[in-house]
């Protein structure tokens, strides 16, 4: 064996996996693809010196063109590769900054609250900040659980006919407080008689995005506007803004997952970079397109969503859901005067805070911290209601309800029970309510949606 022989050999038994390098005559050197990108340049040099040294002497193009290809094929996939990992570093890095940030306003509030030497106006202000880094908080971790489901197929609509002009409108007045506290403007043209067929909160979940995102890159004084209309056969949302604009370089990548157009270090405005991303998929799952126009840094960005129109379906004036942050009304009018509660969940800051929300509805409330302990309770007392958590320790909360519901009736077993979960997919409304809960609500849980769920698994009150 020559001395080029020699290099590629020595190299090679180094390799976790067989290799074979033909001699001089045969011309051809074959290696594993992940191998190649393990050795990365040292490899680049003996081929390179292969090819120099070697396919000049025998004249023969077509093994060198095989060579020089193989070689391109390597240098794309790790460069691909390269890519991947860093990619994979920033977003581990964004999430970190992410979740951190929040954290510090909402431990720093609650130790000056802790101290109690606020006065009333900052006290406010703490609860305020709290709040808001705590919703904050919550729509990363939807983000992260969306874009999973979305990797793994696992994402699911529950589709109804839904009425545009109500979706479009429920997203506006969620993102509204936000454009008032930046002084951005927000306007809204729409069309109250089309319908889609679809998930309407998936829906309102991407018009959210996109109006979130006009939002948040507008300046102080700017405006953000959303169109909804009918097109023929499509319904047409359109949401532009006066914001910073999208260099054209980064136009094809606005939405790819974890692509964002600033430095992870140096950005001025937060987020994951999965909105986009989600609204993408989300949208074409629906059977429609979204793109983006923007004519450059400092003038703004247009995107453009088309859905196939459906045909109107009977019953559905009015049918909607409360905006999120609705106050908790019912709490003022006693929904739950007098109804005995039996609370099961293992985490104790959340029995503490339930236990308050339920008990200023003017419940009688009872709270365990296990499966068992709820069972034992709820024979006991005869509650009016159950309230379960379903990810416990030991017995979960399918398991606790298939023992209620095991009782005879004289012992709770016909109890109303609803259940409380991070998962609010429609196979998991399917599963909670076949296991035998009467309803579910999904954490973080909306105080005024919790109470509105229990008082409607109450009977009738007679009127005085």
């Amino acid at each position: 064996m020559n001395a080029r022989g020699s290099d590629f050999a020595q190299l090679f038994d180094r390799s976790p996996t067989p290799y074979v390098v033909l001699d001089r005559s045969q011309r051809i050197v074959t290696a594993n693809e992940a191998y190649l990108l393990a050795t990365g340049r040292r490899l680049d040099e003996l081929v390179g010196r292969h090819l120099r040294e070697v396919l000049p002497d025998e004249h023969d193009d077509a093994s060198a063109a095989c060579l020089r290809e193989s070689m391109e094929r390597e240098h794309a996939a790790r460069a691909a590769a390269e890519r991947a990992n860093r990619l994979k570093d920033e977003f581990l890095a964004t999430v970190s900054h992410e979740l951190r940030t929040p954290l510090t306003s909402m431990l720093g509030w609650v130790q000056m609250l802790r101290v109690g030497k606020l006065s009333e106006e900052q006290g406010r202000r703490a609860l305020e900040t709290i709040e808001r880094n705590a919703r904050a908080q919550a729509q990363l971790i939807d983000d992260l659980l969306d874009v999973s489901r979305i990797l793994v197929g696992k994402l699911r609509l529950d589709v109804a006919d839904a009425n545009v002009g109500d979706v479009v409108e429920s997203a506006v007045e969620s993102v509204r407080i936000a454009a008032d506290a930046r002084g951005v403007r927000l306007h809204a043209l729409l069309d109250s008689s089309a319908y889609v067929r679809g998930d309407r909160a998936r829906l309102q979940q991407i018009v959210w995005n996109l109006l979130s995102n006009a939002v948040k890159f507008t300046p102080r004084g700017g405006a953000a506007r959303v169109v909804a209309a009918r097109l023929g056969a499509i319904v047409e949302i359109t949401v532009s803004d006066s914001g910073r604009g999208i260099a054209p370089e980064f136009l094809p990548h606005v939405f790819e997952r974890f692509s964002q157009e600033e430095g992870s270090t140096t950005r001025r405005h937060g987020g994951l970079g999965l909105g986009l991303a989600i609204v993408k998929h989300l949208t074409e799952l629906h059977g429609g397109s979204v793109i983006v126009q923007s004519e450059g840094e400092g003038l703004g960005s247009t995107f453009t969503l088309r859905l196939p129109l459906a045909a109107r379906s009977p019953g559905l004036e009015g049918a909607g859901v409360s905006p999120a942050g609705e106050t908790l009304d019912l709490a003022a009018s006693g929904a739950l005067r007098g109804v005995r509660l039996v609370v099961v969940d293992d985490e104790p800051d959340t029995r503490d805070l339930l236990r308050a929300l339920l008990e200023r509805c003017g419940a009688v409330v009872e709270v365990a911290g296990s499966a068992a302990e709820g069972l034992t309770l709820l024979r006991r007392t005869k509650p009016d209601l159950l309230l379960s958590d379903l990810g416990m320790p030991d017995e979960d909360g399918y398991e606790l309800i298939r023992k209620v519901r095991a009782l005879p009736a004289a012992e709770g077993g016909r109890t109303p029970a609803v259940a409380l979960t991070v998962c609010a997919r429609a196979e998991d409304r399917t599963r909670v309510l076949l296991s035998g809960f009467r309803a579910h609500v999904p954490k973080p849980v909306e105080p005024a949606e919790l109470v509105a769920v229990l008082a409607s698994l109450l009977p009738p009150r007679e009127e005085v």
